[in-house]
C-alpha cells in the first residue's frame, strides 16, 4: 500500500505491518484514504482529529435559513432608513428571507402615502440583492413586503 506520513510527505509502497509500525512509532493512525486506487492510498494521522475536522466542516457547509424583521415607521429618518437598508443587504447576502414591516401609529394612518413611499424606497434599494415574495400588503396599522435572497 502506498503510505503518505503525518506531514503529507510520501513514504512510498510499504507492507502493511511495516506501515502500522510507523504509525506507532509516530503515536498516530493508519487510516486508509483511497480503498479504490491502486495501490491502496494510507495515511499516517490522529484519526480522531480527521473526524473532527470532517465533522466541523460539514456543519458549516449547512446553512439554514432565517426570516429577519426591518420595522420602519413612516417618520424614519433617511439615515436611519440607510442604515437598516444596508442591514437588510446584510440578511440576504447571508441567504436569509427579510420582511420589511412599515408600523403606522395614531394619525400616521391618515398618511398611509407616507409609508407607501418609505417602503417603496427600501424595497427598490433591496431588489438588486433579492427579489419581492408576493406584493407590498397593509394589514390593518402594518405594510408589510417579505424579500427572498437571489
Amino acid at each position: 500500500m502506498r503510505v503518505i506520513g503525518p506531514g503529507g510527505e510520501q513514504l512510498g509502497i510499504l507492507p502493511v505491518d511495516q506501515a502500522l509500525g510507523r504509525a506507532r512509532d509516530a503515536d498516530l493512525d493508519l487510516v486508509e484514504v483511497a480503498p479504490n486506487e491502486r495501490p491502496p492510498v494510507c495515511r499516517i494521522m490522529d484519526f480522531g482529529k480527521y473526524k473532527y475536522e470532517k465533522n466541523k466542516k460539514s456543519h458549516q457547509a449547512t446553512h439554514h435559513p432565517k426570516i429577519k424583521e426591518i420595522r420602519l415607521r413612516p417618520k424614519t429618518g433617511d439615515h436611519d432608513i440607510e442604515f437598516k437598508i444596508k442591514q437588510a443587504k446584510g440578511f440576504l447576502e447571508h441567504k436569509d428571507k427579510v420582511i420589511v414591516t412599515v408600523i403606522f401609529r395614531g394619525r400616521e394612518l391618515a398618511h398611509i402615502d407616507e409609508g407607501k413611499k418609505v417602503m417603496d424606497k427600501v424595497v427598490a434599494e433591496l431588489l438588486e440583492f433579492g427579489k419581492l415574495e408576493g406584493s407590498i400588503q397593509n394589514q390593518g396599522k402594518r405594510m408589510m413586503c417579505t424579500l427572498m435572497p437571489k
